[in-house]
């Protein structure tokens, strides 16, 4: 392996080099597959959570669009949370949009250019207006793909010009053939429990669960150990599942006070996020059978006023004692 490749972030190393390798986006790759064999793709854009292969699928389909040689030349990338304000559309944008695409040898190469906008729902209002004109006055020669998380940022009048693409989060059966896959690739020794933990802790974001499975090969290739799944949990900041079950069990025990007292200042000692708490302590009241669903109700409130009261500055370790006093009664109340 070349020196420049071993030291690659495996996010970029594992980027899909075809639509095709694109993973669990079934019916947006059929549809781009279609466009692609057309050569004339209209202006998209592509929408749904962090992580799901958004930006992934648009340079993959620029590389078949173009080959290697033409897409540096063929293709403008922009972070639109970087670069976001109306000069940009005016300069950059609006520059290379009425720059007269280079000539190709291929007859079957397109005759336009692609401008991909990352995290186009980061640009101002004033910036998508701008952006409006100038899809509409370039359409000829350059193709917009906007990429975004929340679609409801976009502004109709350039939603309303794009062919819309949502990605969806990946399921467990994909993420962990694809994480198995590298780990295969890469000679990695891991334990039980590894892919699960980098499934569960990342909630479909496949880039994520490919950083985090980096860094723990990083740091155990120095002890020349086997990863563990303890080793994810602290890389990726969450709580280990043990300690959030003796929350939810202590808060399920009436008029235990002091125990509650207690294992809340041990979980303070230890260090462990009241943010992240709360957050962990959500997924465990909603997924949970045990609970009943008025009791839910009544819990996943009391989270989110902690998680405002946290937000305004207050003490975290007061604010978590006073939110286990409502979860206890929300758990022992009588229906």
């Amino acid at each position: 392996m070349p020196a420049n490749e071993s030291l690659k972030p495996w996010i970029e190393k594992y980027r899909p080099r075809t639509i095709n390798d694109v993973a669990a986006q079934d019916h947006t790759i059929r549809v781009l597959n279609k466009q692609l064999n057309n050569a004339n793709l209209p202006h998209m854009l592509f929408y749904g959570p962090p992580g799901t292969g958004k930006t992934s699928t648009i340079l993959a389909l620029s590389r078949q669009l173009f080959g290697q040689d033409l897409v540096n030349s063929r293709v403008l990338e922009l972070n639109a949370s970087d670069e976001r304000g109306i000069s940009v559309v005016r300069d950059k944008i609006k520059n290379f949009a009425k720059q007269a695409p280079k000539a190709s040898s291929s007859s079957n190469t397109p005759s336009y250019k692609i401008i991909i906008l990352d995290e186009a729902d980061s640009m101002t209002q004033d910036a998508q207006s701008a952006l409006r004109r100038t899809m509409e006055t370039y359409s000829k020669s350059t193709r917009f793909c906007l990429v975004c998380n929340y679609v409801t940022r976009i502004i109709e009048p350039v939603a309303s010009r794009c062919s819309k693409f949502r990605f969806k989060p990946l399921d467990d059966t994909d993420t962990k053939a694809r994480l198995e896959f590298i780990a295969k690739e890469e000679h990695i020794d891991y334990e039980d429990g590894v892919i699960d933990a980098l499934i569960s802790t990342t909630h479909g974001d496949l880039r994520q669960a490919i950083t985090y499975l980096q860094s723990a090969t990083r740091l155990h290739q120095a002890t020349s150990t086997k990863i563990i799944p303890d080793t994810i949990t602290e890389i990726a900041g969450t709580i280990p599942q043990h300690i959030i079950d003796n929350i939810v069990s202590v808060c399920s025990n009436k008029k235990n006070f002091k125990e509650v007292q207690s294992t809340l200042k041990q979980i303070h000692l230890n260090g462990y996020a009241s943010a992240q708490i709360l957050a962990q302590l959500h997924d465990k009241v909603i997924d949970s059978s045990s609970i009943a669903d008025s009791s839910k109700a009544k819990s996943v409130l009391a989270i989110a006023e902690a998680d405002k009261a946290l937000t305004d500055g207050a003490d975290d370790e007061l604010q978590m004692l006073n939110l286990a006093m409502k979860l206890q009664k929300a758990f022992n109340r009588v229906n």
